[in-house]
């Protein structure tokens, strides 16, 4: 219990040190000052916008072309784009579609300037990605409103971004609780995304199994060591009690709206294809999709992984083993196979063992880890 508690305090400690930002008042903390990059290809257009927002303590970034704003994006943090819709180089749909389609920037709010009447051009500017949208000649007082608005819109996404991040970092110290299950969520991720790729699952799909090898198991958090590395026989309200760490493991995820395609995950990965797991006792393709995917990697890496309890099975004999549990009732009859037979694939013509450092599996869990970094 002791590790747990301070696992708890290392989360904690993580908050104070990366404090989330306020968003109902993050213009008024030094330590949140955001950053609008102005893009206009005229001098007197950037100074104008620069003096109506001089009244807050904001970073001002400037760039007189979309090129030059690109490259400033690429290793500057900015909160705010405000653009002028013709510009040279690259007209100001354009630049906005540019930025929309990049992960590293498709969240940054757009304010679109423009002196052009008529709904045309604004339709075109919406359509294309900006987020709000502004006719000259300016009212310095609308300007100031809307820039605030935005501002706080993105530190409540950037929140919410800390707040997953923490999460993760939350599943990692129940992992690390455990001598010997290093790495088990790296490699949960890897088998998961790599059984999710040959059945055709989309990207986002891909994306929730990933998340879900590393969250899958946070419940955990609160099991006392005790009950969490018994050798022994638990009682039944030790059994009890573990069980239930799919439950408050959907619990503590449930308020991250991004992840609730991982839920089905977390609460129902021990379920059985026979109805005799848990929480719910869901039976055959009652049990998600996604989590009979994930249980099926768990299985494989608890059999082929050291434990306190056993040694590390060979590659074959795992696979013997969970093809057997396949027909006793217990795990699903046509992604076990398949799960072997992808194996098999991978380790023609290698030593069984390298099946983990697969380069197709390697380069999955690489992809996934840079979606989810993004």
């Amino acid at each position: 219990m002791a590790v747990a508690k301070r696992a708890v305090r290392e989360v904690g400690s993580m908050l104070a040190e990366k404090r989330l930002p306020r968003w109902d008042n993050a213009l008024e903390d030094a330590a949140q000052v955001s950053t609008i990059l102005i893009v206009d290809d005229l001098d007197l257009n950037r100074r104008l916008l620069k003096a109506i927002l001089k009244t807050e303590p904001y970073r001002i970034l400037e760039a007189k072309r979309p090129s030059l704003a690109l490259k400033q994006l690429e290793h500057e943090k900015v909160d705010l784009v405000v653009m002028d819709m013709v510009m040279p180089g690259m007209s100001g749909p354009d630049f906005c579609r540019a930025l929309k389609a990049d992960r590293h920037t498709q969240l940054i709010p757009l304010l679109v300037i423009t002196g052009v009447q008529g709904t045309e051009n604004e339709i075109a500017g919406i359509e294309s990605g900006a987020d709000e949208f502004l006719v000259k000649p300016l009212q310095p007082a609308v300007v100031r409103t809307r820039v605030r608005g935005m501002l706080r819109s993105k530190a409540l996404i950037d929140s919410l971004d800390e707040a997953e991040t923490i999460l993760f970092a939350l599943a990692k110290s129940v992992e690390a609780r455990d001598n010997y299950t290093g790495m088990h969520c790296e490699r949960l991720a890897a088998y998961s995304v790599r059984l999710g790729q040959a059945l055709g699952l989309s990207r986002a799909d891909q994306l929730a199994l990933y998340r879900g090898g590393y969250l899958h198991d946070i419940g955990k958090v609160g099991i006392p060591d005790s009950i969490l590395f018994n050798k022994g026989m638990l009682s039944a309200e030790e059994w009890q009690v573990m069980r239930m760490h799919t439950i408050r493991g959907e619990e503590i995820c449930r308020p991250m709206k991004t992840l609730a395609p991982v839920l089905p995950i977390i609460r129902s990965h021990h379920e059985r294809w026979d109805g005799s797991g848990y929480p719910d006792g869901l039976k055959g393709e009652e049990i998600p999709l996604l989590a009979r995917i994930l249980q099926v990697a768990d299985i494989y890496d608890a059999l082929t992984t050291a434990r306190s309890y056993k040694p590390a099975f060979s590659h074959s004999y795992a696979l013997e083993i969970m093809l057997e549990e396949s027909e006793r009732g217990w795990r699903d009859p046509e992604l076990i196979p398949l799960f072997a037979e992808m194996g098999l694939q991978a380790n023609a013509g290698h030593d069984a063992a390298s099946w983990p450092a697969n380069a197709a599996m390697q380069e999955s869990l690489e992809n996934m880890r840079r979606q989810l970094s993004q």
